[in-house]
Order: structure tokens, then C-alpha cells, then sequence
């Protein structure tokens, strides 16, 4: 039997599934892999959907420093030149 290939998405996504209440069997069936697959998933990518979220996170926070270090920039040669 051939391999699948399940992107990270699709993992994660039937992880959040049984998360929210799906049987596992239920699940194991649609995407076509067997209840010890998913096991090893969950082992493998459980954190995977949080860690996504932090990187999103400090993704935002980044260019949120970077636009207040730019507007501080600004105001402090602003004030340099009329001094």
C-alpha cells in the first residue's frame, strides 16, 4: 500500500478534530491511515498548532517593534533639526 504523504495542515487539522470531540476511528477512516498513525502523529505534532500561534505571534510582535523603533526614529531627527 502506498504512502499518503499528509501534509503538517492536514495532520494538525485532524489532531483538532479529535481535539473537539471526533472519535479517532472516525477520523483515521476519512483520511485513510490506521488509529496507530494517528497515534504517532499526536505523538509527533500535538504542539504543533501552538506553536504556530507563538510564531504568528512574535511574527507580529516583531514588525510592531520594528514600526515603533522607525516612528522614534523619525521624531528624534524631527526634534535633532529644529533644535
Amino acid at each position: 500500500m502506498p504512502r499518503k504523504g499528509h501534509s503538517e495542515e492536514q495532520i494538525v487539522f485532524a489532531l483538532r478534530q479529535v481535539e473537539n470531540g471526533a472519535k479517532v476511528e472516525e477520523v483515521c477512516r476519512k483520511l485513510g491511515v490506521s488509529e496507530q498513525t494517528f497515534y504517532r502523529w499526536k505523538q509527533n505534532y500535538g504542539g504543533l498548532g501552538e506553536l504556530r500561534q507563538l510564531r504568528d505571534e512574535n511574527n507580529r510582535l516583531k514588525k510592531l517593534v520594528a514600526d515603533l523603533s522607525l516612528d522614534k526614529h523619525i521624531l528624534q531627527e524631527v526634534l535633532s533639526k529644529k533644535v
